[in-house]
């Protein structure tokens, strides 16, 4: 693989790093309102370490450069607070970023913090008014202001408490501020952009979790089709291995080249009758009848009363991860369902019988509550595009947590919204799938995945930063974004990165261009599949999800 290094076009320093005051508790005091106080202001000299884990992010952080760490504890409510972090670094770019979170969970994201600081940010991050793990919802359970602040409070009082910190800190005005997170932070990005469309100059969001009261009881109703156990319909999770290879059999030759990688999913002419046990099967192998009508569950859109649109179906190519989830032999459905509906709908600690009392009404009743108002589906963003705003969308197309096609659901919503009223959306949006990837990050058969996205440099190591090797805005989607909205020139193709065992210092196994949707990459048919030259994106994009009412 040829490599090539390039200088980040985002490393400009602020010349003196001036600071207005000393890093201690008491000098930040004095810039908070009443309802705000210190929790800690830390000097961390350079390479040091910071050591404040979180069941949602457990991992500390290592090898910083010199900063300023400070927590902020605000009141939000009579019933309610978050928390709020800051990495202040002593050498500045004038440039300001916040990170997002994940799931249910509660927690400052020090590791995306480290990213970007690495990269000269300062950094902002809020834990949401809680501490969890991203599938525990308990948090949530009668605390109405509590999902408020989980559902887009916290993180926009942060940034505008935070902004107003770092300028003092600094003495200095913020030149640029933008946004990375991926899932649950995902949907906070975009519901940055609906609701404070003046918070951000660039928001880069992946694989968003934006329609909360259907996505949560998608999970539900997903995994009570493959109960209980004991049902002849039931898969079983060493199967979903198999189903994953036969799906990759039949669907990566139809994409036109065959090197494990599934380019198109939505566009395979997938077979599951293949996986039909016969007499002579062995039966650890196959699927029975009943299980053949179970699967078929999986790959078709969820519909309910009167052929409502409720969700859209896994992508062929999940297997791996959707099969985790749903394949276990707990008998208990997914905690992702069941935790919303307990805690965040129906309030309650009832014993519910999951199979016999939950139906569409449940999804009904979610979205006339729609708790915290989490559900970042107000596809009117022109507000945010008159002002100047870019949005960076990315979905990795074999993610079996959050559907791929909710996001090219949105991307139609929004199309459907701006076109009558005449806004030519490319200017400000652009959406990109990713052949490969699971949820957020990594990928199945080493397809390429990293773009430097939100959670995504530090799951490679905590002083992993931009793109190693290739840091520029060809291949750095943040970087694409910064030149977007700082340069005007708008991205097209972005080169997804693969490193060989996920490890910067082995090597890159293999590169490809990501398209913006509604085209695709497509092999030259000469060169190295493995470099991106070899690849040119071309509108050849199949996939049929039409735009719901």
């Amino acid at each position: 693989m040829r490599t090539q290094f390039i200088i980040p076009i985002f490393l400009s320093f602020h010349a003196a790093s001036v600071q207005a005051f000393e890093c201690t508790a008491s000098a930040f005091k004095g810039l908070l309102p009443e309802n705000a106080t210190v929790n800690f202001a830390t000097a961390v000299p350079a390479g040091g370490s910071f050591n404040h884990p979180s069941p949602e992010f457990p991992t500390n952080d290592t090898g910083l450069p010199a900063l300023c760490a400070v927590s902020i504890n605000v009141i939000s409510s009579p019933e309610s607070g978050f928390n709020f972090g800051l990495f202040l670094p002593e050498k500045w770019n004038n440039r300001y970023m916040a990170s997002g979170n994940g799931g249910f969970g509660g927690g400052i994201n020090w590791n995306d913090m480290e990213s970007n600081v690495l990269n000269g940010f300062a950094a902002v991050s809020t834990d949401t008014g809680h501490l969890s793990a991203v599938f525990d919802g308990s948090w949530a359970l009668n605390k109405p202001e509590s999902i408020i602040d989980w559902g887009y409070r916290a993180l926009h009082e942060s940034v505008v408490m935070g902004k107003q910190i770092t300028e003092a800190y600094y003495n200095c005005q913020i030149q640029y501020s933008y946004y990375s997170g991926c899932s649950t932070g995902g949907r906070q990005g975009l519901k940055e952009v609906q609701m404070f469309p003046e918070d951000f100059d660039g928001v880069l969001a992946g694989a968003p979790a934006w329609w909360t009261s259907h996505l949560q009881t998608w999970s539900l109703e997903a995994s009570l089709w493959n109960l209980p156990v004991d049902a002849p319909s039931h898969i079983p999770s060493t199967l979903f291995p198999v189903i994953g290879a036969e799906v990759l059999k039949q669907c990566d030759p139809q994409d036109g080249l065959v090197d494990g990688i599934i380019q198109d999913p939505y566009g395979c002419d997938f077979y599951p009758e293949a996986l039909l046990c016969t007499p002579s099967s062995n039966q650890s192998s196959c699927l029975t009848a009943s299980q053949m009508k179970t699967i078929y569950k999986f790959y078709r859109d969820w519909t309910d009363v009167n052929d409502t649109f409720v969700f859209p179906s896994y992508p062929p190519g999940a297997e791996g991860q959707y099969g985790f989830l749903l394949g276990t032999e707990s008998g208990v459905p997914s905690s992702l369902g069941t935790g919303w509906v307990l805690n965040f709908v129906l309030n309650t600690t009832a014993d519910i019988d999951w199979l016999a009392e939950f139906d569409y009404s449940v999804v009904q009743l979610g979205d006339s509550i729609n708790p915290g108002y989490a559900n970042a589906d107000d596809f009117d963003m022109s507000p945010f595009a008159n002002r100047g705003g870019k949005l960076i969308h990315y979905h990795g197309l074999s993610d079996g947590l959050i559907p791929t096609g909710s996001s090219i659901y949105f991307h139609n919503q929004v199309l459907a919204t701006l076109i009558p009223k005449d806004v030519n959306v490319p200017d400000f949006y652009k959406f990109y799938l990713v052949p490969g990837m699971q949820h957020c990050q990594a990928s199945v058969n080493d397809a390429p995945w990293y773009i430097a996205g939100g959670n995504q440099p530090f799951s490679l190591g905590p002083t992993v930063s931009g793109v190693p090797g290739f840091d520029d805005a060809k291949h750095n989607a943040l970087l694409a974004l910064m030149q977007w909205v700082e340069h005007g020139i708008a991205p097209e193709e972005i080169i997804a990165t693969k490193y060989v065992n996920d490890n910067v210092t082995s090597g890159v196994k293999r590169q490809r261009p990501l398209c913006p949707y509604p085209s695709q990459a497509r092999y030259n048919g000469t060169g190295n599949p493995n470099w991106a030259e070899s690849w040119t994106c071309e509108d050849l994009y199949t996939f049929s999800l039409v735009t719901q009412d």
